[in-house]
């Protein structure tokens, strides 16, 4: 049985990477779950996520000759999934990757099964946790909250909404409980 690759979405503020760390940290002990590490076009030192550091010219070469699973641009850097990442889901293994709705799409026509974690929060929220960051003036801020489109799956592709909108140790529960159903063959979630 193929494992579910479950695919993580969410706006900027809404908690995504403290999501994942929290449920790498609770998962650690459970051989059958692997969060994967994004390849970006950006230094390691630069901050953020532990990702793999690649130049531009690596990551064109590396994506022409097939080695990755998922790719896509976003705010001026290259994102990629390593496809050898996802060599256990053929031993039903649940793999996880934060990426871009814009790829969602074709995550599930060529990777089924898959699972899309949408964490959100409400747009006050979300404004106050991108002001705490100090990278972005009010005005850019609203901005940026007035153009998010709601998120809107493909037809077919299961969805399930975590709000992160009360403590961080509810919303990682949450997920990992969304992991733990994945680990049973269950990726039939209500939208």
């Amino acid at each position: 049985m193929t494992g579910t690759l479950v695919l993580v979405v969410g706006p900027s503020g809404a908690g995504k990477d403290s999501i994942l760390d929290g449920a790498r940290a609770a998962l650690a002990t459970e051989p059958r779950v692997r969060f994967l590490r994004r390849a970006i076009t950006r230094p390691a030192e630069a901050g953020g996520e532990a990702h793999e550091a690649v130049s531009e010219a690596a990551f064109h070469a590396r994506r022409a000759a097939g080695g990755f699973a998922l790719s896509w641009c976003a705010h001026g850097l290259l994102y990629g999934i390593p496809a050898d990442a996802l060599a256990g889901r053929a031993r039903g293994m649940v793999c996880i990757a934060n990426i871009s709705r814009t790829v969602v799409a074709e995550a599930a026509e060529r990777l089924p099964p898959v699972l899309v974690a949408h964490i959100t929060a409400p747009p006050p929220v979300l404004a106050t946790r991108l002001a705490a960051r100090g990278r972005e003036s009010r005005a850019e801020i609203e901005a940026r909250l007035a153009r998010a489109a709601p998120f809107a799956a493909p037809p077919g592709v299961a969805v399930a909404e975590i709000v992160n909108d009360a403590s961080l140790a509810e919303a990682v529960a949450r997920f990992c409980a969304l992991l733990r159903g994945c680990l049973g063959g269950g990726t039939n979630v209500a939208r």
